[in-house]
């Protein structure tokens, strides 16, 4: 009726919108109808083998069977009978108690290990596998009988449910929960996520994607590049003796090695043979495969920077897809559906367990964090507090950048007049200064953190990233611009990429060093002397660890033309601090105290290890291949204009050596020499990045639309009952 409609139309539900409430509803019954459709086939379709049999439940049409036991005992055996997948959805869709189904797997399981000792009797020296004898026992009731001497064809043939496609997705999936369990860390990743929750595990995730990224670029570099050179190494002087110093400074021994820049030849290896003028004849054993070094380390390293490239552009997109949606409602289905029930290992259900509480406390906290108010006067306290904090917080990036370029000033004085071993020791004074203020500034930003009083952890651990972000990219701006200047520390008779590539070499390391300097006094020492004091431990800093961590793979990008296996010395470091960061974390610090759920975490880390890190070092060595001159003594690039310039020469050699192939030199002049193609990929790139971020903005819009929708048909219920509580009303008056 239209009374009726009128009703039904004014509903909570219908009022959040009356075009886009009927589009979601429809857009949920389609769903619905499409799942009803994907089902599995009616039963008439299945084998009769396969069909999972309750015909002999029914106490009716059996009167023998009138015990609880005889009822146990038939559903043991038609359990029995089917294959894995089947037995445990059939135990899974069954309307009794989970009381009853645990003691259902339990005979089952009495029953299955019967049969095995069985089988193992009867075919102790078969051909054939435990699992073929098994079931060729338990297969069509028990019809074959494992014999010696039976053949594996015949049990192949008597056993149907062995190559059936349960068996096989069963097997399937066996094979993925392994391959599953062999990913490095898997366990590991599973104890700290219990243990300290997503927040501290967003790090080691992140410490994960980062190896992740130095392992293909050393493949790439090592492939290409490193290995061909050690095959065919140059005529170079003999190294001086290896001290042990080296590996902190760099230099001395490692300066002729394939560590750095000015060790790779610029000729072409297995270069073909011509004829000279004088009639003199090549060999019969030339080779005939040319290998351009110069050619290959440039496109090496380009090929490395856009694999790398193409990993960041996935990984933010999955980090964005994963965080799409709020926490709002996971409360409830944390309580009713979180619990994986097929773990049954002792040691599984604890660490499931833990896990389990840990995310609650982190969901808990959330709310209550949403749901916490502060007056207005408390607004403008903490408005106050937290400009002067910013304030401190910038003056201390200047004071920072000032000291690195006066100690920058005063190494390049104090050089001149020193022997051997004290420049060898004066190199180290510019990455220990820097690496001293990474090391101190993000303490003072703690205090200063403790002053503000932030309520949320969450911002808490943003604003101190920023700072610490900040203060990175200046100082490392500073010594991009010393570096491409070529102020820098390096005797006459060394390539100055290879001086830079030192420089790089003595900052990774020493950054290693001062991060296990870090965790002995910040984590072990101040351990022992809160449990002291307070009789607590110290809580893990995630936002000085995380830009550590970038801080470094930086520095990787930034050397990676410079010193080509960098990236296998940044993959030691990721590997050894993953160790001992674990380590530490287990027997040093305690969970959060404000438990947190880092859900955006992993993007955030991500995204600025993309944008201003990433794309930094990209700029820096755009700008050096295309517009630095390089050594002319030393290096792949020696005697040309820029590094740009080596594929140039090598199109026009190519040319000149197979005049047909004018359209390479075409395609070479016309979309690798112009700029415009590089802005118009960058566009696109930036396109497709906005694209995919505004289709993640109105997929959290549809899920804020959608919980919005099933709050509202809740009130549906009483807004109903109080419409015919009403209508009784009037119809008694």
């Amino acid at each position: 009726s239209s009374t009726s409609l009128q009703i039904l139309a004014s509903m909570p539900s219908r009022t959040i919108g009356r075009s886009l409430g009927a589009i979601i509803s429809q857009y949920c019954n389609r769903t619905a109808r499409l799942r009803r459709r994907s089902s599995r086939p009616p039963l008439q379709q299945l084998s009769r083998a396969a069909r999972p049999s309750l015909r002999q439940y029914d106490l009716e049409t059996d009167p023998a069977s009138t015990t609880l036991e005889d009822k146990r005992s038939l559903l043991v055996k038609e359990l029995l009978s089917l294959s894995p997948y089947q037995r445990s959805q059939m135990l899974l869709t069954l309307p009794i108690s989970l009381a009853e189904k645990r003691t259902l797997r339990r005979q089952v399981n009495r029953q299955r290990g019967i049969l095995r000792q069985r089988a193992q009797r009867w075919a102790p020296s078969s051909p054939c596998g435990w699992s073929i004898v098994y079931i060729s026992l338990v297969s069509e009731g028990g019809v074959c009988t494992a014999m010696q001497g039976l053949q594996c064809r015949l049990w192949l043939r008597c056993s149907p449910q062995l190559l059936s496609p349960q068996s096989c997705r069963g097997l399937w999936y066996r094979l993925l929960s392994l391959l599953r369990t062999a990913q490095p860390w898997h366990y590991t990743l599973k104890q700290i996520s219990g243990r300290f929750g997503s927040s501290v595990l967003s790090y080691f995730l992140f410490l994960k994607t980062l190896l992740m990224f130095n392992f293909f670029s050393f493949l790439i570099l090592l492939v290409f590049v490193v290995a061909l050179q050690a095959v065919y190494p140059p005529t170079s002087a003999s190294p001086p003796p290896f001290t042990g110093l080296e590996l902190l400074t760099g230099a001395g021994y490692f300066t002729h090695s394939l560590l750095y820049y000015g060790y790779y030849s610029n000729i072409t290896l297995n270069e073909p043979c011509t004829p000279g003028p004088k009639g003199s004849t090549c060999p019969p054993t030339a080779p005939s495969f040319p290998y351009n070094m110069p050619l290959a380390y440039l496109f090496s390293v380009g090929v490395s920077f856009l694999v790398t490239c193409i990993l960041l552009m996935y990984c933010v997109f999955c980090s964005f897809r994963e965080s799409v949606g709020s926490s709002m409602g996971d409360l409830a289905i944390k309580v009713f559906c979180a619990w994986d029930f097929k773990v049954i290992q002792r040691r599984s259900v604890k660490l499931q367990c833990e896990n389990f509480c840990t995310q609650l406390k982190e969901l808990l906290a959330e709310q209550r964090s949403r749901s916490h108010s502060q007056s207005l006067y408390q607004r403008l306290r903490h408005c106050i507090v937290v400009l002067l904090a910013w304030t401190l917080t910038l003056g201390s990036v200047l004071g920072c950048t000032l000291a690195v370029h006066h100690f920058s000033k005063y190494m390049h004085v104090v050089m001149r007049g020193s022997g051997r071993w004290q420049q060898e020791a004066i190199l180290l004074v510019l990455p220990f200064v820097v690496s001293l203020l990474n090391a101190l500034m993000p303490h003072l930003y703690n205090l200063l953190a403790v002053w503000e009083k932030q309520d949320s952890p969450v911002t808490q651990v943003y604003v101190a990233i920023f700072r610490n972000l900040i203060l990175k990219m200046v100082v490392l701006s500073l010594l991009c611009f010393q570096w491409l200047s070529r102020s820098v520390v390096c005797s006459a008779e060394e390539c100055w990429e290879t001086c830079v590539g030192q420089d790089l070499y003595r900052f990774v390391v020493m950054d290693f060093i001062f991060t296990l300097l870090d965790t002995l006094f910040g984590e072990l020492v101040w351990r022992l002397i809160l449990e002291k004091r307070l009789r607590q431990r110290p809580e893990f800093d995630i936002a000085r660890n995380v830009l550590e961590l970038i801080y470094g793979q930086t520095l990787t990008w930034l050397g990676i033309l410079f010193v080509p296996l960098l990236p296998a010395v940044q993959m030691l470091k990721l590997l050894l601090l993953f160790y001992i960061k674990k380590t530490s974390l287990m027997r040093n610090c305690q969970s959060p105290s404000k438990p947190w759920q880092a859900s955006h975490m992993s993007t955030i880390f991500i995204t600025l290890l993309c944008f201003p890190f990433f794309l930094g070092a990209t700029i820096f060595l755009s700008y050096t291949i295309w517009s630095v001159q390089p050594s002319k003594t030393c290096g792949p690039f020696r005697g040309l204009e820029t590094v740009y310039k080596s594929g140039k020469s090598w199109v026009l050699v190519l040319q000149k050596s197979n005049p047909s192939i004018t359209w390479f030199t075409w395609v070479h002049q016309h979309l690798v020499e112009n700029t415009f193609l590089l802005f118009f990929t960058s566009v696109a790139l930036l396109a497709v990045i906005y694209f995919y971020i505004q289709v993640v903005r109105g997929q959290q819009r549809v899920i804020c639309l959608l919980r919005e929708q099933i709050a509202k048909e809740g009130e549906d219920k009483v807004f109903l009952i109080q419409k015919l509580h009403s209508v009784y009303e009037q119809r008694e008056r």
